[in-house]
């Protein structure tokens, strides 16, 4: 069965997030969510998502929200965070945090074999 991981984004570890907005609107990236005040934002350009973050990750990632679709709307059915987590824990893979509890907003994060990580990040 294939895992539903959920919209993708990359997300980026920017230096300065006024000028790294700047930059991406030239590419025709506009605010789709976010607050530049605390030093995050979404951007979108059709169905392509960039989150620019100023001193939150040490390195870029790439991100999937289980639950929303490429435009942040609720998906019906996707499969839980706690759910990927066991399907990846049972093919071996190691994680660099889990999460507990039955329901609700949770994320995971892993590290591929580059060292690139992955947040899976549920907020539903």
């Amino acid at each position: 069965m294939k895992t539903k991981l959920g919209a993708f984004s990359i997300s980026l570890s920017v230096k300065d997030i006024a000028l790294s907005r700047a930059f991406y609107k030239k590419l025709g990236f506009a605010k789709f969510g976010g607050n530049e005040d605390q030093k995050w934002l979404i951007l979108k350009n059709g169905e392509t998502m960039i989150g620019l973050f100023e001193g939150m990750f040490p390195k870029n990632m790439l991100t999937f929200n289980p639950g929303w679709d490429q435009d942040g709307q609720d998906l019906d059915d996707f499969d839980d965070v706690r759910d990927i987590q066991k399907s990846l824990l049972a093919a071996g893979v190691t994680l660099d945090s889990q999460t507990e509890g039955s329901e609700g907003p949770a994320s995971i994060m892993l590290t591929d074999p580059d060292g690139n990580p992955i947040l899976i990040d549920q907020h539903r």
